[in-house]
């Protein structure tokens, strides 16, 4: 008898409602190494996860399909699901076999996956291809390889790469469409080219994926029978570049090495409609998937990427991010992860990619369950194309849920405009201009109190303060912006060179703040001042950078050495990661 209640959707188990349930779930987690609290390096915390996925509080996010999820939490081992662990299974002695030729060797690694797959089997909780994600680290670990398709993949690039240059691909792509498009204008003309070109490329770029082995005898007839076998509704990609007027960002998750060439092309032609690419590359070996890595080892790949900006970082700031792609239009990252789509084992800079882009291009039957199988909603408009088992091509579109609220980078930085707006305005008028950097989301819990502390001591100022312009940051914050959002937007009112006087908080001022309210100082409160805020120790870096050009302004509040205590953000949270020790 199942412990968990009758659902219909991955998206109705919460946690909270029965502590069996709980534990249960936990069991789950822990199972397959996707609890934070247990491993918050590797796995994501629900704050960064809500970049990417819609999550009510305490909702429940797997990386798996709703049918595999089913499956796992129901108990036994059901047929279907038994298929899929063999599928796994038989990847893995085919990978041992064909890359071990140490029988010592071979003969461990296959005896010691055996012990962990009889071990999945018995407790049927694990997701399959995290337990192949499992027994691959040790084949790699014993085997001493760190990427034992390196020579197929080469040789997979190599042949999609005269794929792409054969005269099938040359004419599929060429050949004036018929009927022609109906147009009024030439804007509109560029842009039905510009969606049939896009529709060729998705059906051409996902044929090597599918018959990969065609590739190696350069025979295109098998292509040329299904390029235009299968009829797809293409509506939902043109009314997303149609209603998204102007440059888009666009998150691209390609699928495997032989149809990496034509996903090339596909990002170059986003590239000539003004729009920038992310394309996001595996951290290492996952079988015919290619890697951050690959252009070391392949020369023909890396002439492929040259105009490419390959950011390394795997915990980006928002800032850096966009400064990069201001940089260059095509930029490309790792996803931190060596197993099929998994946004819980994503890393920082993979999910700010997501958080900042327009729309999610995801290719492959793999991303397609992990994206349009699992029903949850994410943040992002998602476009999968694929094959499916039959050769047949499918497109399909996932709208993001209705309650995000994307904040883009042109409506953050019209914010910061708007305060400095007013910032100039009163310089004009020849009034002071004060910021007050103050604690905010440091103190977990405590948001609330925080921003009533801060409203009172500025009314305070306002009140004691003539011919003085306040800018008090809660009075700007909107519901939806989270830590990189608001620090992206101060910085450029902070630099903007308007500021004249920057007080940081003071235990004083705290004391007097509730006293004016009439309250006590609560024991979480008691000797905090804006030191113990990683907000405002970014901010006292950018005010002594700020002063250098503006030797005018001044600096109140705590000594510039005692902010030393803070790290960094939890990402896509207010509050902070740790203080140093």
């Amino acid at each position: 008898m199942s412990i968990l209640p009758d659902f219909t959707s991955i998206r109705d188990i919460k946690y909270g409602e029965d502590p069996v349930l709980d534990a249960w779930l936990l069991h789950f987690m822990t199972a397959n190494n996707l609890e934070s609290i247990i491993d918050p390096v590797k796995n994501a915390s629900p704050e960064q996860l809500r970049f990417m996925v819609v999550l009510d509080d305490n909702q429940v996010f797997a990386p798996c399909s709703d049918w595999q999820f089913n499956r796992l939490v129901t108990p036994g081992l059901e047929s279907d699901l038994l298929d899929v662990y063999g599928f796994v299974w038989r990847s893995l002695v085919r990978l041992v076999r064909n890359h071990v030729s140490d029988r010592y060797q071979r003969r461990l690694i296959l005896n010691l996956c055996r012990h962990k797959f009889k071990q999945a089997l018995d407790s049927s909780i694990m997701i399959p291809l995290r337990l192949l994600k499992n027994m691959i680290t040790i084949f790699l670990s014993r085997s001493g390889l760190d990427d034992p398709y390196r020579n197929r993949k080469e040789l997979l690039f190599s042949r999609g790469k005269a794929f792409v240059e054969s005269d099938f691909f040359r004419k599929a792509m060429e050949s004036c469409p018929y009927p022609a498009p109906e147009c009024e204008c030439l804007a509109e003309m560029r842009f039905e080219l510009d969606m049939i070109e896009l529709e060729r490329i998705f059906r051409l770029s996902s044929m090597p994926d599918q018959w990969s082995h065609v590739l190696f005898g350069e025979d295109y007839k098998p292509f040329a029978n299904m390029y235009t076998r299968d009829e797809v509704d293409f509506t939902p990609v043109r009314e997303v570049f149609h209603e998204k007027e102007g440059s888009l960002k666009i998150l691209f998750i390609p699928d495997e090495t032989g149809g990496f060439m034509a996903d090339l092309l596909m990002v170059k032609s986003l590239l000539r409609q003004g729009h920038s690419v992310i394309l996001s590359l595996k951290e290492g070996f996952w079988f015919d998937t290619p890697t951050y890595w690959d252009r070391e080892s392949n020369p023909l790949l890396a002439e492929a990427l040259k105009d490419a900006l390959f950011i390394s970082d795997e915990r980006i700031s928002k800032n850096d991010l966009l400064a990069n792609l201001r940089e260059n239009p095509f930029v490309i990252i790792s996803d931190g992860t060596r197993e099929r789509l998994n946004l819980i084992r994503c890393n920082v800079t993979f999910a700010r990619a997501w958080k900042e882009s327009d729309l999610i291009i995801a290719k492959g039957w793999g991303n397609r369950r992990r994206l349009i199988g699992n029903t949850h909603l994410f943040t992002r408009d998602i476009i999968c194309f694929y094959r499916n088992l039959k050769g047949e091509f499918k497109l399909e579109f996932k709208a993001k849920s209705p309650e995000v609220n994307k904040f883009t980078e042109v409506g953050i930085a019209a914010k910061a405009n708007e305060i400095i707006a007013e910032m100039q305005q009163a310089r004009s008028e020849r009034k002071a201009v004060m910021f007050y950097s103050a604690i905010v989301g440091s103190i977990p819990g405590q948001v609330d109190t925080a921003i009533k502390v801060l409203n009172t001591f500025v009314g305070h100022l306002r009140d004691r303060l003539a011919d003085t312009y306040i800018i008090n940051p809660a009075e700007h914050f909107e519901e939806g912006m989270d830590a990189d959002d608001l620090m992206f937007m101060w910085e450029k009112v902070q630099r903007s060179g308007f500021i004249t006087i920057w007080r940081f908080q003071t235990y004083a001022d705290i004391e007097k703040s509730f006293e004016l309210m009439g309250e006590k100082v609560p024991p979480a409160w008691a000797g905090k001042d804006s030191t113990y805020s990683t907000g405002c120790t970014k901010e006292m870096h950018i005010a002594q950078d700020v002063q250098k050009r503006h030797r005018e302004l001044q600096i109140i509040g705590p000594g510039p050495d005692k902010f030393l205590r803070r790290r960094e953000y939890g990402v896509g949270r207010f509050s902070d990661v740790v203080i140093e020790s």
